[in-house]
C-alpha cells in the first residue's frame, strides 16, 4: 500500500509517500520512505500561479507514485489568517486531485498525527522529527520539517489502517479529533 501524505502550505507543501510492506511469517510490517520532499512556490508570483503550481506537482505526485490513499494534515488553526487562508487553500487543492484521481482521501488533525507517531498530542517539532526517523529507519530526521511533517501524516494513516479503524472502501472521511470515528461526509 502506498499512501501520500500531505502537509498543506503555499510556499511549502511538504509531501511524504510512504510504502507499507507486509511481513510474512513471524515477520512485522514495516513502512518505508519512498520520496520525501517539498513543493515550493515563489511568493513573489500570483497567488492563482501557486496554486496552479501546487496542483500540477500533486497532479505529478499521483502519477508517478500512484498512491492508493493521499493523507492530508487537516487545517485546525493558525495565528495568522492570511497564512491559513493559503494552507487551506492548498489542502483543498490536494483533496480535489486526489477525489479527481479516485483516490481515497482522509483527513488528520494535528493531535491525531502527534498521537499516532509519538504516543501523545503535545509532541514538538523535533520530537516529531526523531520519531519519523526511527519508525522509517532513516539515517536520521527528515528535512525540511515539511517533509517530515507530511511523513508523520502518512505514518498516522498507516497506523489507523494497520489497526482496522480506516475502512478501505470509504472515498472520503474525516475522522474527528474527539472520538476517532470516521464518519462520511455529508
Amino acid at each position: 500500500m502506498f499512501v501520500l501524505g500531505i502537509d498543506p502550505g503555499l510556499s511549502r507543501c511538504g509531501y511524504g509517500v510512504l510504502e507499507q510492506i507486509s511481513g510474512s511469517g513471524t515477520q512485522r510490517s514495516r513502512n518505508e520512505a519512498v520520496a520525501l520532499g517539498v513543493i515550493r512556490t515563489d511568493p513573489a508570483e500570483p497567488h492563482a500561479a501557486r496554486l496552479a503550481t501546487q496542483m500540477h506537482e500533486l497532479q505529478a505526485l499521483i502519477s508517478e507514485f500512484q498512491p492508493s490513499v493521499v493523507a492530508v494534515e487537516r487545517v485546525f488553526f493558525q495565528a495568522n489568517a492570511r497564512t491559513a487562508i493559503g494552507v487551506a487553500q492548498v489542502a483543498g487543492l490536494a483533496m480535489a486531485v486526489a477525489a479527481a484521481a479516485g483516490l481515497e482521501v482522509v483527513e488528520y488533525t494535528p493531535t491525531q498525527v502527534k498521537q499516532a507517531v509519538a504516543g501523545w498530542g503535545g509532541a514538538d517539532k523535533d520530537q516529531m522529527k526523531r520519531m519519523v526517523a526511527e519508525l522509517l529507519a532513516l539515517p536520521g530526521p527528515p528535512e525540511p520539517a515539511d517533509a517530515a511533517d507530511a511523513a508523520a501524516v502518512a505514518l498516522c494513516h498507516l497506523s489507523q489502517a494497520t489497526w482496522g479503524r480506516a475502512a478501505p472502501h470509504v472515498r472520503a472521511r474525516v475522522l474527528q479529533p474527539a472520538s476517532g470515528a470516521a464518519t462520511s461526509p455529508p
